[in-house]
């Protein structure tokens, strides 16, 4: 596979990922880079025939524009994308179609599968992959979009929010083999039997999280 243009990716770094700083934690740059890593191990373990510079964009823009309105953020990053100026000296407009579809069709709660083995690829590797992180970005997003929730109506709201994506029958879909993935499904499958448990686990995790932010404090 080719390596990725570094003058794309020095772009990128330099003027799109500040950009995430806009977002909460859990759509921020640490979530980008983690879903940039994973596209490569995914494609790695799958021996997919991509481009790397596609796959590296649609990964760089998917979620930017989660900050204006999470609920359309898909489209929303779609648009900034077709709209930045400096891409046609990277790519063909075939190829920016396909980054901008792929954008468009990464959410987990789409109605369509992804038009594109890009769409599939960024769609897979920006599933949650441990538990842990879907305590806490579960929480997260709760605290952000729903400010008057009590604590354990947070804990509630999350816990139904990932039954419906994760449990059986579930509406995420992932389009790669991945054994951590599917470590991950039987783990959290696991902990969605109790609704009781699982507010209790993630009020501890969350705590948890809370102790170690004051200690950096």
């Amino acid at each position: 596979m080719r390596e990725i243009n570094p003058k794309l990716k020095q772009y990128i770094e330099a003027n799109i990922f500040p950009e995430y700083e806009k977002n909460e934690k859990g759509h921020g740059i640490g979530h980008i880079q983690d879903v940039i890593q994973r596209s490569f191990r995914l494609i790695s373990q799958n021996h997919l025939t991509v481009d790397p510079n596609i796959v590296y964009t649609v990964c760089a823009y998917h979620d930017i524009g989660h900050h204006i309105d999470a609920k359309q953020h898909e489209k929303i990053s779609a648009e900034m994308m077709a709209k930045d100026k400096h891409l046609p000296e990277f790519f063909t407009e075939e190829e920016r179609k396909i980054i901008q579809e792929a954008i468009e069709d990464h959410r987990a709660s789409s109605n369509h599968e992804p038009r594109s083995i890009y769409g599939k690829l960024v769609s897979s590797a920006d599933r949650n992959n441990t538990v842990e992180l879907c305590l806490e970005r579960s929480y997260r997003y709760g605290k952000k979009h729903l400010p008057g929730a009590t604590e354990q109506e947070l804990y509630e709201r999350a816990y139904d929010a990932l039954l419906a994506k994760f449990g059986e029958g579930g509406y995420a879909k992932f389009y790669f083999h991945d054994e951590d993935y599917e470590k991950f499904l039987t783990d959290i499958r696991q902990l969605l039997q109790n609704k009781e448990n699982f507010c209790k686990l993630q009020a501890e995790y969350i705590e948890k999280l809370k102790q170690a932010e004051n200690a950096n404090c």
